[in-house]
């Protein structure tokens, strides 16, 4: 491992970083709300914090090793989530210690939109516009934003992109070299962007919500300028329009690249995970529509049941953790397959979080070639995906990566258990942060303000793993990687 190449990079990063705060200065000058100092004060804090790590190192430019893309990653993603909250944390408003700042900056980033605040009805449009912002950039991955703008570098792109990437387009790219890849994937999203702020304006919202709520439903983060989320605007235009958007960011990057340059929809159509996850998203919310339908203690009209059922199911599939409701207190099943849907997630290669559609059909797949193994012992039954076989090592690796997940999932689960949540309000928490969906059950079904530091810590810990998509974490964990 060359920890001079790693500590280099990540002072660059740091300081590419740094120059997001410029937006939220914009704002809190254009609002005169009074922030202008903490921001520049931030600004100050993490472009000197990645200078002092990369003036000194600045000649190192060494080839960098997989394993070296891993440990940036990894490093890079706990580092900025902890200074991404120096904003926060130095803000008189909203007046946060040290663990909410953090928690708060590590969720935005890593899209989840949990939240320890209340009252951001009030709160500083600038301070407001940093929590949005700073799940737009984790979206997509500032690391791979870094590749697209800042070749020079002078570090293996691959590396990076392989670590930070979700899902199997990691080793597939979409032009020749990385960094093409990386400025293709950004011009995509920051055109869903913006065709997002301008259907939400021309429906309703100023500007500065459309612009925010546009950051956090192209990224499927789920953070809001208000306290009640869309339940605000109370608007179908809205909720319609963030259902399209969220959909479209939950699907795989690398297909709307493949539309665009071939000008056909036809795409989407003849790709499996894209239908099977259409179809599990529509399916599951005329379910869950149909159901607080023929609930009469509702009250709601067959409109309005089946919008806000399709709503929240688009929204936890996609892991933006959006409401236009309050689901939590929906009556039956309904808030439960909340959760599970936010299980399976978003496509591969999608801003979503969750499992990815395209892993739990390998998995089911598989159980599929088991049954009929037990039927025909001596029978060899491919895995395929359409008319595509499947390759024994991704299936491996797709049930690796489950195990590994269900792991951590129990054992978080059972520390916050520890720290003094209930079962259901653990289960909860740990399922909202490790699928990067935001909002729970329980004690957890609104914020996570009321409970402890220590739940809060792991709460993290659940993100960052989720967001990496478990193995960059653990891979560190293993004496084999420091070994040479």
């Amino acid at each position: 491992m060359q920890a001079k190449v790693v500590l280099r990079s990540i002072g660059l990063l740091l300081m590419m970083f740094s120059t997001t705060l410029f937006f939220p200065l914009f704002i809190s000058y254009v609002y005169q709300d009074g922030t202008a100092l903490t921001f520049w004060k931030s600004f100050f804090i993490i472009l000197a914090s990645g200078t002092l790590l990369w003036f000194p190192l600045r000649h190192e430019k060494r080839q960098l090793y997989h394993r070296d893309g891993f440990l940036i990653v990894a490093l890079f993603w706990a580092i900025l989530g902890t200074m991404g909250g120096v904003p926060l944390f130095l803000a008189e408003t909203p007046n946060m210690t040290f663990t909410d700042a953090v928690f708060e900056s590590v969720s935005g980033f890593t899209t989840t939109g949990a939240t320890v605040l209340e009252g951001l009805d009030t709160m500083p449009k600038s301070i407001l516009m940093y929590r949005q912002q700073l799940q737009w950039l984790g979206g997509m991955g500032v690391v791979v934003l870094a590749l697209a703008v800042l070749p020079v570098l002078g570090i293996g792109g691959m590396q990076l992109f392989k670590a930070e990437v979700p899902g199997p387009i990691k080793d597939s790219k979409l032009t020749p070299r990385i960094a093409g890849t990386a400025k293709a994937l950004w011009s995509l999203y920051l055109g869903i962007t913006i065709t997002c702020a301008i259907s939400y304006r021309l429906a309703g919202m100023d500007w500065f919500d459309a612009v925010g709520h546009a950051f956090s439903t192209a990224a499927n983060g789920g953070y809001s300028t208000h306290d009640a989320s869309f339940g605000y605007f109370n608007s179908p235009a809205l909720d319609m329009i963030a259902i399209f958007f969220m959909a479209v960011s939950g699907l795989n990057f690398a297909l709307h690249f493949a539309a665009l340059q071939r000008g056909s929809l036809k795409v989407y159509w003849l790709d499996r995970e894209a239908r099977c996850y259409l179809g599990l998203m529509i399916i599951s919310g005329l379910v869950v529509g149909a159901h607080l339908y023929y609930d009469s203690s509702l009250g709601f009209s067959l409109f309005e049941a089946m919008l806000h059922g399709m709503f929240q199911i688009v929204s936890f599939m996609t892991t933006s953790g959006f409401i236009s409701t309050n689901f939590f207190e929906w009556p039956g099943v309904s808030p439960i397959l909340l959760v599970f849907i936010g299980f399976v997630g978003g496509c591969a290669g999608s801003t979503a979080g969750g499992l990815k559609v395209i892993r739990v059909m390998l998995l089911y797949k598989q159980g599929q070639r088991e049954i009929l193994n037990l039927i025909h012992p001596n029978a060899h039954i491919p895995v395929k995906i359409g008319k595509e076989v499947q390759q024994d090592r991704v299936i491996s690796a797709v049930w690796g990566f489950f195990g590994l997940y269900v792991v951590s999932f129990v054992i978080i689960m059972l520390l916050m258990m520890e720290f003094g949540l209930d079962q259901v309000s653990a289960f909860a928490a740990v399922a909202a942060c490790i699928n990067n969906v935001g909002p729970g059950l329980g004690d957890v079904s609104t914020s996570f303000k009321t409970v402890g530091d220590g739940v809060k810590w792991l709460g993290c810990l659940a993100m960052l793993l989720g967001r990496l998509e478990i193995f960059t974490i653990l891979v560190l964990l293993s004496p084999r990687y420091w070994r040479y």
